[in-house]
């Protein structure tokens, strides 16, 4: 490529970022100025007014005020106030998610209680076959635990699938190999049609694109907080049960802290009403607290505008990569199309471990999937046009000087 062309690559995205609504976001995270971060699909970068929160957590909260603070400072009551502030994010109103435990937790929670939600004579439970290992294996225990049969299938035959012995289907929105932006609309419509109930997994979605949870009639959803929504490594993930279903959400993890009158510790379990179901211990206050201030660097930012720039941020990706890269060394298998694509892209490349390798030691931080994928997460609130355009450039100078690789790791005839 010639340099006249990477100068006017170089130069549209410093036009990109100088018109970008978002752009003053990025001075709110810690950040390596000489790096690009592109791993937001992972772990969230720290926002940086996190830490000085973290201390007064500890140092005040806990170290002066001690057990005072489950009142005095509002531990009690974070799962669901925390969860009041990811509801927007996600298209829900206040009073239907509620945070805490693992997304793996919550994902059997919402499981077998859409299982039971759905009633007798349906046994089975439809789970997306290329779902995130752990979902499926989530899934294949409820289904056990129920007595249903576990059916996986491919989420371009889930309409298909469906039928009156379903019980309920757990899809994910985002697939966090491809990228691949599944119709969350059209297959809950599809899911309710079959008289199912339809559990959704946002982790690769939350915080990069609108959701819709209430407007499209979702009945359970999931997802974890320290990608897109910046909580931190391990932070407490959510679980939304739309107010429909609350009285009938029957939890498989009945906890003292989901109970009607948790202090009175009786024998009997009486659950609460509410999102308040959705709890089962004592929360982890230290990582939960880190989480709520994390979410203050979403204030006054529309989740529209974020999507917007994703798009743009990925189209701009996609055409410097094949600008820049020598021909025939990758290719991407994330959706062209804007309605199918999240907010990440993958390339295919024979070699992708070393390659990956060689991109991080020079400051371009994405992740690979084994054997053949590398990923690249785009965090619209600190990516910016020329983070893809560099990443971009170092990507095809890594391609040039390393040999192609054959997919079973030795080197190319």
């Amino acid at each position: 490529m010639s340099e006249t062309s990477r100068d006017s690559l170089r130069e549209r995205a410093l036009v990109l970022d100088a018109a970008d609504p978002l752009a003053a976001r990025r001075g709110l995270f810690a950040l390596d100025d000489d790096g690009v971060y592109l791993d937001g699909n992972s772990l969230g970068a720290l926002p940086v007014h996190v830490p000085a929160r973290v201390q007064d957590v500890l140092t005040r909260q806990w170290g002066e005020l001690r057990i005072r603070s489950w009142d005095e400072s509002g531990w009690w009551t974070a799962p669901e106030r925390i969860g009041d502030r990811i509801a927007p994010l996600v298209g829900a109103a206040a009073g239907q998610i509620v945070v805490g435990d693992s997304t793996s937790v919550n994902v059997f929670k919402a499981v077998v209680a859409a299982a039971r939600i759905a009633g007798e004579g349906r046994d089975e439970i439809l789970v997306d076959a290329t779902t995130f290992p752990t979902d499926g294996y989530i899934a294949a225990s409820a289904a056990r635990l129920t007595g249903h049969r576990l059916v996986p299938v491919a989420p371009a035959d889930v309409a298909a699938a469906l039928g009156p012995r379903t019980a309920a289907v757990l899809l994910n929105h985002v697939d966090y190999r491809s990228g691949r932006l599944y119709d969350l609309p059209g297959l809950t419509a599809a899911v309710h049609a079959a008289g199912a109930v339809a559990v959704w997994d946002l982790c690769h979605s939350a915080g990069a694109l609108p959701v819709g949870l209430d407007e499209h009639g979702v009945d359970l959803a999931v997802g974890c907080t320290y990608k897109y929504l910046n909580g931190g490594p391990g932070s407490p993930a959510y679980l939304y049960v739309a107010e429909r279903h609350q009285a009938a959400f029957d939890s498989p993890l009945p906890g003292w802290n989901s109970h009607a009158d948790p202090f009175g510790m009786t024998p009997e379990y009486a659950p609460a009403d509410g999102s308040v179901r959705g709890r089962v211990g004592t929360p982890d206050i230290v990582s939960m607290l880190t989480l709520e201030a994390a979410l203050d660097v979403w204030d006054g930012v529309s989740v529209d505008v974020v999507r917007a720039k994703s798009l743009a941020l990925t189209d701009f990706f996609l055409e410097c990569v094949e600008a820049y890269a020598p021909a025939g060394r990758v290719a991407s298998v994330t959706p062209a199309a804007h309605a199918e694509r999240g907010s990440q892209t993958a390339l295919r490349c024979d070699d992708a471990e070393p390659v990956m390798r060689r991109l991080i030691e020079r400051g371009v931080v994405g992740d690979l999937r084994r054997p053949d994928l590398l990923r690249f997460g785009f965090t619209p609130l600190y990516v910016g046009f020329a983070d893809a355009e560099r990443a971009a450039r170092v990507l095809a100078e890594v391609l040039a000087e390393t040999p192609a690789v054959a997919a079973a790791g030795e080197p190319a005839a």
